[in-house]
């Protein structure tokens, strides 16, 4: 199928909502992911707590509470990665009965769509779900990369050694960490793009409210403002 005839199936309003929601997925990780603004994102906030998890790590004795963390940390990377591949598995059965599909669309906008558009705008969905499952992975890995060298920093906090190879074992820990955010987000906007299959005003809308919920998740929520209070020194009742 040639670009014209791509083109023509689809209106100047599907595009354009299909490129914002693009754009908002784009945006919204460069923006959260970038240290450098005044209102730090939860992800920036989260990195200072795992440097200090691992500064923490070199005089924690004994060590199995930090192995237990990152196990888990491991296993929910490796739970939405087997999920996200669930998900491609399910989405290839409906491009393979895709007629079906139309029917439904169909019953749900009162309109008319061909077996190839239900396709394209499954096709989306598709590549969000991909790219979900390749950052899980690559998470998985990278939080394994960190168990490593956890267990090569020395049981002596006086070894030169010991704080920078902890440090390095944090920078590990928040790359992953970062992909897996970059997952979550594939999968929320993936699960806008589904709507498309009602119509563009349905895109649309799911875009807004994807986006809002990123955003107030990573700027205004209240476990953000958790993070920002100082620790508190006393006790309550004292």
């Amino acid at each position: 199928m040639t670009l014209a005839a791509l083109m023509a199936l689809f209106t100047w309003m599907d595009l354009g909502v299909v490129i914002l929601l693009v754009g908002a997925w784009f945006v919204l990780g460069q923006w959260i992911e970038s240290p450098n603004t005044r209102k730090p994102s939860v992800t920036v906030l989260m990195a200072g707590y795992r440097r200090e998890w691992m500064r923490q790590f070199v005089t924690r004795s004994p060590r199995i509470y930090d192995a237990t963390v990152l196990g888990n940390l491991r296993q929910s990377t490796s739970f939405l990665a087997s999920a996200s591949m669930i998900a491609l598995g399910g989405l290839l059965a409906l491009v393979g009965n895709s007629d079906r599909l139309v029917g439904v669309a169909q019953d749900l906008t009162l309109t008319t769509q061909n077996t190839r558009i239900v396709e394209i705008k499954l096709l989306l969905v598709g590549l969000w779900l991909t790219h979900a499952f390749l950052k899980f992975l690559w998470s998985n890995r990278l939080f394994g990369y960190a168990a490593v060298i956890m267990s090569a920093v020395p049981n002596d906090p006086s070894d030169p050694v010991s704080y920078p190879r902890a440090a390095q074992s944090a920078q590990i820990n928040i790359r992953a960490a970062f992909n897996f955010n970059r997952g979550l987000r594939s999968t929320y906007f993936a699960l806008a793009a589904l709507t498309w299959l009602i119509g563009w005003w349905a895109l649309l809308i799911a875009a807004g409210v994807v986006s809002y919920m990123i955003w107030w998740r990573e700027f205004a929520s209240a476990s953000r403002n958790i993070l920002l209070d100082p620790p508190l020194t006393h006790h309550p009742g004292d």
